[in-house]
């Protein structure tokens, strides 16, 4: 039995600040003894999310001994709402443009009513790279969903807010199948698959967003390298993730057309990746900020998903902020004699919408 108020409530909350400097970007924190550190320009948000993380593990606690730290300062950081809930999770937050960043211990309801907030999954917070020669323990079956949660998780965090969708979905490729290097290679075939061939301006996003480095955009198989050391530090090994990103690729139970542009397939994958046995329902908010939507803008796609009959249906609990949703019954062909193939690989155009 867990008894209320036995224990003093630990501060769990770090801070950190990158300030320009004529010499190059300093993180100040003011949690360390040596409050300011010199950065190169180019690792200055990695290194601000790496600071903290070790701030997490140099003061690991107990969950029992955590506590909801925005409960504890008044809630003075978001807009009121329902009441404090859920589990304490790490809530990562991006104020004054990227400039400051904190990392503390919130409660569920709060972390999701808290804007630029963004919920760590413990594997990004693991202590160390696993080693490139170290052997990878195979992880049992169906845990792909829960690796694009946890990595979508962290590009709401990592990228802007105002992000496309088809960037968002190229990031969660690129750091899915990136190396212990952090390299990454993209074929065409695979990015026709995802109908983002030859999309220049999205890759020029995440270029000019300081997330990846992109020599030779127009060369095939794509290569890239992640400018975020953050990405790197997951877990499980390349295989698992690999796994995951080819999931992403068809989110079942979430089958989109394939014509579906960008935004509705991001959507069908947030969905997915938050469809459990346990039912196919979170929050809102959560769903919106993984789309890099508003609500109102989420529920637009959500009708278009049912338009597409990807979904049969989804409700908005707003007292509650819980939107659920039934995914559409997939269609069962009856056997037939074999026949030959039929070519597959024939590429549509789209026009852009809602990005």
């Amino acid at each position: 039995m867990r008894l209320g108020g036995a224990h003093a409530a630990v501060r769990r909350i770090w801070t950190v600040e990158l300030r320009p400097q004529a010499g190059g970007p300093t993180l100040v924190c003011p949690s360390c003894t040596a409050r300011t550190f010199p950065l190169q320009a180019s690792s200055a948000r990695s290194a601000a999310l790496a600071h903290l993380a070790c701030h997490v593990r140099a003061d690991a606690l107990p969950a029992y001994l955590r506590s909801c730290q925005c409960r504890l300062q008044g809630c003075v950081w978001h807009p009121p709402h329902r009441g404090c809930a859920g589990r304490v999770l790490l809530a990562l937050t991006r104020d004054l443009g990227g400039r400051t960043w904190r990392l503390a211990d919130a409660c569920a309801a709060c972390a999701a009513a808290t804007s630029h907030t963004a919920v760590v999954p413990d594997t990004l917070l693991s202590p160390r790279r696993p080693a490139a020669s170290a052997p990878v323990r195979p992880r049992a079956h169906g845990d792909e969903p829960q690796r694009v949660r946890e990595m979508l998780t962290y590009l709401a965090s990592a990228l802007g807010c105002v992000t496309s969708p088809a960037a968002r979905l190229l990031a969660l490729q690129c750091a899915l199948r990136a190396d212990t290097h952090g390299c990454a290679r993209l074929s065409a075939g695979l990015l026709r698959g995802m109908r983002l061939h030859r999309r220049t301006e999205a890759w020029q996003e995440l270029a000019e967003d300081g997330w990846l480095d992109l020599s030779a955009p127009r060369t095939a198989p794509l290569q890239v390298r992640l400018l975020d050391d953050a990405a790197l530090d997951q877990a499980p090994g390349r295989s698992a993730r690999r796994r995951a990103a080819h999931w992403a690729l068809k989110p079942a139970p979430l089958i989109v057309p394939a014509t579906a542009k960008p935004a509705e397939r991001l959507t069908a994958l947030v969905l997915a990746a938050h469809t459990t046995a346990a039912g196919s329902t979170a929050d809102m908010a959560v769903v919106a900020r993984l789309c890099g939507y508003s609500p109102q803008q989420t529920g637009v796609l959500l009708d278009r998903l049912v338009a597409a009959r990807t979904l049969t249906t989804w409700h908005h609990q707003r007292d509650t902020d819980e939107v659920r949703w039934q995914s559409a019954a997939p269609h069962h062909r009856p056997v037939s004699p074999p026949r030959a193939p039929l070519r597959t690989d024939r590429c549509q155009v789209r026009s852009k919408s809602l990005e």
